[in-house]
Parts: C-alpha cells; sequence; structure tokens
C-alpha cells in the first residue's frame, strides 16, 4: 500500500507541474499604452512577452506563485507576484512609471549586449542627454571633450593617448551611430556636424581596443551614439540660441568690426501612429567664425587664399528623418528607413598668420573653403524569432561632396551593409552570442589622391565576426570574441587579419566590481593617407603608397565600487591599462623628397615603428539630493599616460631638411627626444563637470578641462619657421616657437551655464563657454575658440 501511495503522489506532483494557466494583461505608463514593454518571469527567462500595439501581453505559466518582471527602457522596471491557476486566465494591469535615477545605466551596450555598465569587462564612460542639451551643444565633440580619457584635438578623436595630430584624417577611434559607422569613406574622418546632436539618447565611449565588434577603425577605443527612439507620448523639442565671441585680450589681435554672431535652432518631434514609429529632426546654425582671412606680407603674393572675411563665415543645416514600421500581422518583424542630410559652408584653417597680433587669422595658403553636401540613407530590418533570436540587416548609401578651394575637392561614396545574429542560449545556463558579417565598398574620386595612379579609388571591406558573454555563479561575467578582416585597395592590393579579445568581471560585493580584459586592434590605412598628394599655398601633403596597416594590443585592470551616503551616491571608477602599436601611423611635418618639388615642406603618413602607451583612468560621479528637492550632480575624471617609443633609432624616410643627416627616425625628428615621449600628446587631463539644481527650477552648472603641455612636437615646425622667415620676404613667415615656449605650460578651460525652467516645459538659459577668454593652442599653429556667451531659450512639449 506505502508504494501505491508514493507512486499516487508522484504522478499527481508530475501532473501538477504540467498544468498551465495563462499570464495576461496591459502595460502603461499613465494613460498611454507602451508598446514593446518586456514581462518575463524571474525563475524562468523562457516564460514571458512583449507588449504589441495595444500594450497588451498574454503567454502560458506553470501553474504556481510566480514572480515577474516588467520593464521598459526609459522607465523604472517593476517586480510583481502572481499566482497562475490550471486552465485558467489570470489578468494584471500595470504600470510603469519614469526612471529618473541619475547612476542607473539604461540601455547601456558592451558587445552590443544589454547589460548595466558596473558588469562590463572594457572600460567605458557613459554621457547622458542632459548634458548635452545643458551645454547647448551644436557639434557632438564639443560635449565628448568633456568626457575622460578622450580628447578631441581639431576634430580628431584621441583616447588614452592613441593618436597624435593628423587633421582628423585616419581615425584610430571608430564612431559609431546607431551601430553604424560614421567615419568618411576617403579618409576615415569623423562627420561630428552630420550627427543629430537633438536626437541623442545616449554616447558610450569605449576605451582601448575595441576592433571586434566596433570594426577596424576602434584601434583605441570607439564612440557609440545611440539615438533616441519614439517613448509611449509624442515628444516635440524646439531650441534656439543666440550668442556672440568676445573680443580677444590682446586688442591688436582684434580683426572684424561687425557683429561676431553665432545663431541657431534646432527641433526634435517624435511620436507613434499605431504601427509606426516617427523621428523628424532638424538644425540651422549661422556663425561669424573667431577666425579671419588671411593678410599676405609686403612682398608675397597670395592668389590663392586671397579670401574676404565674409567668406570665412559658416552656415549649416541638417534634417533627419526616422520611420519604423511593426507589421500587424507580423508582430516578431520590424523594418524602416533612417536619413540624415546637410548642407555647410565653412572653412579648414591649418595655421595661423602668426603668433601674436594674427593669432586670430589665417596664414596664407593656410586655409580652405568648404561646402560640403553629405547625406546618408540607411534601410534596416529586424526578426524575432519564436525562440528569442534577433536577426537583424542594416545598410547604408553615405554620400559626400565637398567642393573645396585650392583644387581639394573630394567626392566619395560609401555602401555599407551588416548582418548580425544575437540569442541567449537556455540550454546552456544563459549563453549569449552575437555574430555576424559585413561589408563596405568605398569609391573616391579626387585629384588630389592621384599618387595612385588615378584619380577614381576604390576600397572594400569584408568581415566576420563572433562574440561569446557567459555568467558564471551569479557572480563573474566572461566575454570573448573574434573578428576577422580583409581588404582590398584599387582591386590590386589585398591584406587581412584575424583578431581576438576576452575580458572578465568579477563581483565582489554589491557595488563592487573588479574587471580585466585583453583586445586586439587592426587598421588598414584609409585612401587619403596612401596617396593624397596636395598643395595649398606653402603647405604640402605627400603620399606614401607603401604605407602599412597598424595593429594594437590593450591590457588593462579596473574596479568600480559604488557608494552611498545618505542623500549621496555615486561610484568611483579606476583603472590601470596598457596599449602596444606595432608600424604606429603618424602624421610628420618635414621637407620631402625634393624631385616633388610642389611645396617647401609638409605633411606625410609614415610607419613610425613600434610605440606603447600605459596610463591611468580614473571616473568618478556622483548625485547628492535633499529634502528640500535641491540636487547636485557631478562627474570628475582623471588621465594620465605616458606614450613612447619603443624604436627612437629606427629610420623610416629620407630627411630633406636643410642641415639634415638623411635620415628620418623618432631621433631626428623630434623637438625633445630625450624622455621618447610621442608626439602631440598631453601626458595629463582632467575634466569635471559639477550642477546644482533647486527644486527643478533653477540649475547652475560649470565645467572644467586641464591639458598638461605638449612634450613633443615635429622638429621640422622650428626649422620651417627658420626657412619662411629668413626667406627676404618671398616667403610669408610663419611663427610658433615663441608662442610654444611662453605658453606650453598646460591650459585650465572653464565653461558655466545657468538655467531656469519654467511651467515645466520651457527653459531659459545662459552658457558661457572658456569663462576666462583664454588665448590658448592644443595643436601647433592652430589656436582655440575665444569666449562664447549665449542664451538659448528650449522648450518641450
Amino acid at each position: 500500500m506505502r508504494y501505491w501511495l508514493i507512486i499516487f503522489i508522484f504522478f499527481s506532483v508530475q501532473l501538477y507541474s504540467q498544468q498551465k494557466g495563462v499570464f495576461k494583461g496591459t502595460v502603461k505608463e499613465g494613460d498611454e499604452v507602451i508598446i514593446g514593454a518586456n514581462v518575463q518571469m524571474l525563475e524562468d527567462k523562457s516564460k514571458g512577452a512583449s507588449t504589441n500595439f495595444d500594450g497588451e501581453f498574454a503567454f502560458e505559466c506553470p501553474v504556481g506563485v510566480h514572480r515577474f518582471v516588467v520593464s521598459f527602457v526609459g522607465l523604472k522596471p517593476d517586480t510583481i507576484e502572481v499566482e497562475i491557476l490550471a486552465d485558467e486566465i489570470v489578468t494584471r494591469n500595470i504600470e510603469l512609471y519614469e526612471d529618473s535615477e541619475l547612476l542607473r545605466a539604461v540601455d547601456v551596450k558592451v558587445g552590443k549586449f544589454d547589460k548595466d555598465i558596473k558588469d562590463m569587462t572594457i572600460s567605458m564612460e557613459v554621457i547622458r542627454p542632459a548634458l548635452i542639451e545643458n551645454k547647448n551643444t551644436r557639434s557632438i565633440e564639443t560635449v565628448l571633450d568633456q568626457t575622460p580619457g578622450l580628447n578631441i584635438m581639431d576634430g580628431e578623436p584621441q583616447i588614452r593617448g592613441g593618436s597624435g595630430f593628423t587633421f582628423g584624417v585616419g581615425s584610430k577611434v571608430a564612431v559609431l551611430v546607431d551601430d553604424m559607422p560614421m567615419l568618411s569613406g576617403d579618409a576615415g574622418r569623423p562627420e561630428w556636424g552630420f550627427i543629430p546632436v537633438e536626437n541623442i539618447d545616449q554616447v558610450e565611449v569605449i576605451k582601448g581596443a575595441a576592433s571586434v565588434l566596433s570594426g577596424a577603425s576602434a584601434l583605441s577605443g570607439a564612440i557609440h551614439i545611440k539615438t533616441a527612439e519614439p517613448g509611449v507620448k509624442p515628444l516635440t523639442k524646439i531650441n534656439v540660441y543666440s550668442g556672440f565671441y568676445s573680443e580677444p585680450q590682446n586688442d591688436s589681435a582684434l580683426w572684424w568690426n561687425d557683429y561676431p554672431y553665432i545663431h541657431g535652432a534646432n527641433f526634435l518631434h517624435t511620436r507613434k501612429i499605431r504601427q509606426l514609429d516617427l523621428t523628424v529632426g532638424g538644425l540651422v546654425n549661422f556663425d561669424h567664425g573667431y577666425l579671419g582671412s588671411p593678410r599676405p606680407g609686403e612682398f608675397v603674393v597670395d592668389t590663392i587664399t586671397n579670401f574676404t572675411d565674409d567668406q570665412m563665415k559658416s552656415q549649416k543645416g541638417r534634417v533627419n528623418l526616422g520611420l519604423r514600421y511593426h507589421p500587424k500581422k507580423a508582430e516578431r518583424l520590424t523594418f524602416g528607413l533612417n536619413a540624415n542630410a546637410m548642407y555647410n559652408s565653412t572653412n579648414l584653417t591649418l595655421a595661423w598668420l602668426d603668433d601674436t597680433n594674427g593669432i586670430y587669422r589665417a596664414y596664407p595658403g593656410g586655409v580652405i573653403l568648404q561646402k560640403q553636401t553629405i547625406f546618408n540613407v540607411d534601410p534596416y530590418l529586424n526578426y524575432f524569432s519564436k525562440n528569442g533570436m534577433k536577426h537583424s540587416i542594416k545598410t547604408r548609401w553615405l554620400s559626400t561632396s565637398n567642393e573645396m578651394s585650392a583644387n581639394q575637392s573630394n567626392f566619395s561614396d560609401v555602401y555599407f551593409a551588416d548582418y548580425q545574429f544575437k540569442h541567449t542560449f537556455k540550454k546552456f545556463n544563459d549563453l549569449e552570442v552575437i555574430a555576424g558579417a559585413s561589408t563596405s565598398q568605398t569609391y573616391s574620386f579626387s585629384q588630389i589622391f592621384v599618387a595612385s595612379g588615378d584619380s577614381t579609388n576604390t576600397l572594400q571591406n569584408y568581415s566576420g565576426y563572433v562574440q561569446v558573454d557567459k555568467k558564471l555563479f551569479e557572480r563573474i561575467n566572461l566575454s570573448f570574441g573574434f573578428r576577422g578582416e580583409g581588404y582590398i585597395l584599387n582591386d590590386t592590393i589585398n591584406n587581412g587579419a584575424t583578431i581576438f579579445r576576452g575580458g572578465l568581471n568579477y563581483k565582489l560585493t554589491e557595488g563592487t566590481n573588479f574587471r580585466m580584459s585583453y583586445g586586439q586592434g587592426y587598421r588598414y590605412p584609409t585612401i587619403a593617407e596612401r596617396f593624397i598628394r596636395t598643395k595649398v599655398g606653402t603647405f604640402g601633403v605627400f603620399a606614401n603608397p607603401d604605407l602599412k596597416p597598424e595593429t594594437s594590443w590593450n591590457v588593462e585592470a579596473g574596479f568600480r565600487q559604488g557608494y552611498k551616503f545618505g542623500p549621496l551616491k555615486g561610484y568611483i571608477d579606476v583603472a590601470v591599462f596598457k596599449q602596444h602599436y606595432e608600424n604606429t601611423i603618424e602624421y610628420l611635418f618635414g621637407f620631402w623628397d625634393p624631385t616633388f618639388q610642389f611645396a617647401v615642406a609638409g605633411f606625410k603618413f609614415l610607419n613610425t615603428g613600434a610605440s606603447q602607451v600605459v596610463g591611468l583612468d580614473v571616473s568618478m560621479a556622483g548625485k547628492f539630493e535633499n529634502k528640500k528637492k535641491s540636487t547636485v550632480t557631478y562627474i570628475l575624471g582623471y588621465n594620465y599616460i605616458l606614450p613612447t617609443t619603443l624604436e627612437p633609432d629606427q629610420v623610416f624616410a629620407e630627411d630633406y631638411r636643410p642641415g639634415g643627416n638623411g635620415e628620418f627616425s623618432y631621433n631626428t625628428t623630434s623637438f625633445d627626444s630625450s624622455n621618447r615621449i610621442l608626439k602631440y600628446r598631453f601626458l595629463h587631463t582632467f575634466k569635471a563637470d559639477v550642477e546644482y539644481t533647486f527644486r527643478e527650477k533653477l540649475a547652475i552648472g560649470g565645467s572644467a578641462r586641464y591639458f598638461s603641455k605638449i612634450e613633443n612636437l615635429d622638429r621640422a615646425i622650428i626649422d620651417f619657421e627658420e626657412v619662411t622667415v629668413n626667406s627676404g620676404g618671398s616667403l610669408q613667415g610663419i611663427r610658433y616657437i615663441d608662442f610654444y615656449q611662453n605658453h606650453n605650460t598646460g591650459n585650465l578651460i572653464f565653461d558655466a551655464r545657468i538655467s531656469y525652467t519654467f511651467i515645466k516645459k520651457y527653459k531659459a538659459a545662459i552658457i558661457v563657454s572658456n569663462v576666462t577668454n583664454k588665448t590658448y593652442s592644443l595643436r601647433p599653429l592652430k589656436v582655440e575658440p575665444l569666449r562664447t556667451v549665449m542664451l538659448q531659450l528650449s522648450a518641450k512639449f
């Protein structure tokens, strides 16, 4: 009898465990239904569903009491407990609320997985949209320059000293918008002004080699920019601003006699129209500029850059559109199209007139006028299979037309496609896998690239990648990935590489995480780096068709500690790192082969041997909030690097400068080679931003940036100054060394802002950049902007 009782109990338990019920309901924010909210059983994440276009969900569950997590990006997740009854439908209506927690990293992605930032295996900084709006950001690089460990030098991103100064050509930092590359096809230059600053949801800066999933340009890091998607409620934002440049502290350097204006406006509208998600945005900007046109010397005839001051002024207009459709009869499918177009009339100033009274004017032959027309069209498709697999196809056509003075015009088209597969394998204890393949085809036309033998050049790229993430024992996160790259240049030159990355994150305690990572990088030279040969006035740029790809590896260890002391909460992140480079590509100034006598001197891209950067990263962020609804938020960061050459005597070119010894090496081309410091780097940088808010109405904020002195630069700049100054007036004397010796002591720059919000929809702000109106330079022969004072009026509906 006892055995029959055991068998009866066993089958009863089996029968009960196989019984199921249905959990259904709606998810709302206030009176608005939420489309795409996730409802998952906490004990078994394979049981769950996403809400449809009416905010409804329904799925089968085992009988019993279960906990369910309900979440949606930008809203606070909620956990509810529900008892599921056999063969019955249990209904719950769930409401989510806005998440205003500053330090919660919502939808932060590393390896393109959604993860909390503290669980990542690499170093990353996150910029939220509030900082972008508060600083009246007209172009994204101005707020990126506030990021610890990232410097923007004359438009070129530098992460942890991984690159020097190259006029933005051949970026060693990948820039991606919604996982799509945003570098020009022929020169690898970031198109900062083309990025829709009015519609940014989040910016993620990855430090260290990130080529596995970010692409080949990510030799020293990557910048991922995520645009905002339409929310539950329609949103309209309008921002209008007007301001001016202050006069230079040196009255003799003032060149204008009109109003130095800065005017502009941007807007954004997002909404859901049943199955259609719609995003429309745009920007206009009119900028007088702080740099005037060239003024040649008495005996110098300038027929190339004899521009007027009015021609140096800038105008820009941009419009963007986003469409995403959810077919009602195929709820697992979404497809859409993003498009962006811009016209920009501006100038590219290479050098100042002189280092005193002419510091805010351009050098004759040292400025180019540019009229840029650029647009992209990005069709895409996403499909979620029943077993949770996500398939995505992203494509892009990026077309750039740069009509430039002095015969510098260039045109390019880039065609990009990427297929990606993503899945969490429940059978392997939530093993996360992402894999895919991508290709890009670049077609370039320009007379300045004829060193290849033709003004038309092509560059093809084919790549495949895979990354695997695994969580062990609820404390350890592991990540491994591979990428294969192949390049074909002008159908004749082939090259490729396979790279690897791996990392570990260990959760020591709640709020304390330790991480280690290793990553490899690979970057193929751009068309411009190999084949550019051109001249603007006295300056030239010389071709190097034999330029080799550069590679790198990065190793780092770091920890992240959260803290909470009463109303104060935040985190501190510390990392030590070492980055090693082979075939380091540097942009060197010198006197080159006299058989090409189209310029006295100029720049050239060269492989300069092996180099390394070791250093320390410290970041800190927090928020203090008292009972009177006053808050203080802060972001602080310090970065120390020691960038050195490992082969100071390696000869990489011939030296044709006056008095040269016939060889180009690090030692012979450096202004100061005593410590083997790489050129155009800052060993110490400090960034800070602090804001005080009272009752969500009055806000007072400020930021600071400190750059230590430049330790080393090209010795040929001194030689070039001697040649031009002692030319008897036939060449315009170019002067820099006195400024370098008298001002190269480090630069501390302050910005400030104050704003008031009324009726919860409108805000007025005054924003001041370079508060002290400091005259300073971060790269040779180019002065940074004067103080600007801006009045900003914004509305949000």
